[in-house]
């Protein structure tokens, strides 16, 4: 695969005969012209057409033929998970984060399970694996600082590019995407959070998840709320254009305090690493480094700093703006609210829930009709029937907002769409989701994708989200359908576990269940007492809900878990219960001894 991606289709059956991923307008590197490829492909079509008759014959038993052969597993264990675990340890990058060589991918997927199997209390099987415990964390934290010291985050506007072309994320491929930062997001709020110990460690990333934020305000955000697709990478045709400087540029803008810190820090003060001739900025010399080399307080450096970035940003805002791709899409959106949402419980920043407020209020306004949810908002949704990707993760991401705050609305949405992805999506014979629904539109082959790609995996994320919602509501369907996708799955994330991350998550959420609280609460006053109790008992592997005394008929157990006199919280661990805790004080030893 690749962009932009040319494909033939027979006229009659659609099947593809050829294809190419870039033609020029013109040859050169070798690559034939499009207009010739046009020319000598339809020759081929009126000239041979039986022998692609055959091909495609062949092509269509072979795409018919593909999982017919697959077992379903009897006994799941979490043999994969250690696989996975050694795998991303041997490709690990001690020097730069992620893993070694170039080009650098962020691979979210992995960063997430290696914090699952780091934050639990015990490793994942007997046998110790090298990347579990702190060394997972560990490994995720040192990337993390990576990324944010290098040039594939915008230093200047937040935000963070799709990829690196080296093996110092320094020089990205600067589209920036939506599904990207709504993965990364959540990431560096939870490394801060781990890190407050680490007073400097907790504050940058902090800012980086800041920053992502600020990105999105500022020029991801559509009048209806919802979240534009990507930033292209070039403007007035070059790639990076916007973002690089030349050095004599800088230094017109800056005076010269501001000048002598930003040179330093942003390494304008060393050969341009660019193509040789500009300077995308990096953070060469962290802060503290250059206060002691120019002799000066790290307040006042810190002071010298935010000036120039100011006047570096305002000076960048005025040249041509790369281009914006404004689809607003389901699973994009989704994603990306639920990465909002768990950093608003990452960070304590309520006031950042607005924002994903008010995108899930445009995707039930204008991606959800009559019961039904649509991959692209808008009047032409019609156009679009949602796909696995897109149930599954806003399915996630209304778990994630429910722990933010209580909806009548989204628990109800919730459940609609769990028995949608089992009645709709589910694989009834061998388990698993298709990507497309049981009515949709027939296609040369109907996938069950178990591997990750830019996007976690779908059926991934759905198994892990039906556990959730069955474990919080006593359903058991719905941790049934996970078991079965996971046991279908399996055999995939045996053989190849790290491109199966999102399903490994899930493979561990099913061995070694959540633990679920649900407390019911009345007022602000109670409500902040029984939240106060988890924080120090936070945990990546703990789902908290917080629901109001008013809040209505509930489905499910819910509806036993009752409201007393100065609240009550039920603290569960997949489907085992214990008594309910009545103080706060409580809940706070209970979760701190567990």
């Amino acid at each position: 695969g690749g962009w932009p991606l040319t494909v033939f289709l027979t006229p009659d059956d659609h099947l593809p005969f050829y294809a190419g991923t870039y033609f020029p307008k013109e040859p050169r590197y070798g690559m034939p012209p499009f207009t010739q490829v046009l020319r000598e492909v339809r020759r081929w079509w009126d000239e041979r057409r039986d022998e692609v008759r055959k091909q495609n014959s062949a092509l269509a038993e072979f795409l018919a033929d593909q999982g017919r052969g697959e077992s379903t597993q009897d006994t799941l264990d979490d043999a994969p998970i250690h696989a996975a675990l050694e795998q991303i340890e041997s490709a690990f990058d001690p020097e730069f984060g992620g893993h070694r060589g170039a080009p650098k991918f962020p691979h979210c997927s992995e960063m997430e399970l290696l914090l699952d199997v780091s934050d639990k209390a015990e490793p994942p099987s007997p046998q110790p694996s090298p990347a579990s415990g702190r060394g997972g964390k560990s490994m995720v934290e040192f990337t993390l600082a990576r990324m944010a010291a290098g040039g594939i985050h915008d230093q200047l506007g937040g935000g963070l590019a799709r990829y690196s072309v080296d093996e110092r994320w320094e020089i990205p491929h600067f589209e920036k995407m939506l599904y990207d930062n709504a993965q990364l997001l959540p990431l560096f709020a939870c490394a801060s959070r781990a890190n407050t110990d680490k007073h400097d460690a907790a504050r940058g990333h902090a800012d980086v998840a800041h920053g992502i934020i600020a990105w999105l305000l500022r020029e991801m955000t559509a009048p209806s709320g919802g979240f534009y697709a990507a930033l292209d990478a070039d403007s007035e045709h070059e790639e990076g254009k916007f973002y690089v400087w030349q050095r004599d540029k800088v230094r017109t803008l800056l005076d010269d305090d501001e000048f002598a810190v930003a040179e330093r820090h942003y390494g304008f003060d060393r050969p341009p690493n660019f193509e040789g001739t500009a300077w995308n900025p990096i953070v060469a010399m962290p802060l503290a480094d250059v206060a002691r080399s120019l002799g000066i307080a790290p307040d006042e450096t810190q002071a010298h700093l935010a000036r120039a970035r100011a006047k570096l940003f305002a000076a960048r805002a005025q040249r041509v703006r790369p281009g914006l791709d404004d689809k607003v899409l389901t699973s994009w959106n989704a994603l990306m609210i639920g990465g909002i949402a768990h950093t608003v419980r990452a960070l304590d920043a309520p006031p950042l829930l607005g924002l994903a407020e008010n995108a899930l209020d445009s995707l039930y306004a204008h991606a959800w009709r009559d019961g039904r949810l649509y991959a692209k908002p808008g009047a032409d949704a019609a156009r679009f029937p949602g796909y696995l990707d897109d149930h599954a993760l806003l399915l996630d991401a209304l778990l994630e907002m429910l722990q933010c705050r209580w909806s009548e609305r989204d628990i109800a949405w919730a459940i609609v769409l769990a028995e949608s992805l089992l009645e709709r999506f589910e694989d009834r014979e061998r388990g698993g989701f298709f990507f497309t629904a049981h009515d949709h539109e027939k296609l040369i082959q109907r996938s069950r994708p178990f591997t990750d790609e830019a996007l976690p995996s779908g059926n991934g994320v759905a198994a892990r989200a039906l556990l959730r919602l069955g474990h919080l509501l006593g359903e058991t369907r719905y941790f049934d359908a996970a078991e079965r996708t996971l046991r279908a799955a399996f055999s995939t994330m045996q053989q190849m576990p790290v491109a199966c991350c999102a399903l490994l998550r899930a493979l561990n959420d099913f061995l070694h269940p959540r633990t679920h609280v649900v407390m019911r609460f009345d007022g602000a006053v109670e409500e902040s007492a029984w939240r106060a109790a988890l924080v120090k008992a936070d945990s990546r592997r703990v789902d908290a809900y917080f629901i109001p005394r008013d809040a209505g008929k509930l489905p499910g157990i819910l509806a036993a878990q009752k409201y007393a006199t100065g609240g009550l919280a039920w603290v569960c661990r997949g489907t085992q219960c214990e008594a309910p805790t009545r103080t706060p004080a409580q809940l706070q030893s209970h979760m701190a001894s567990n």
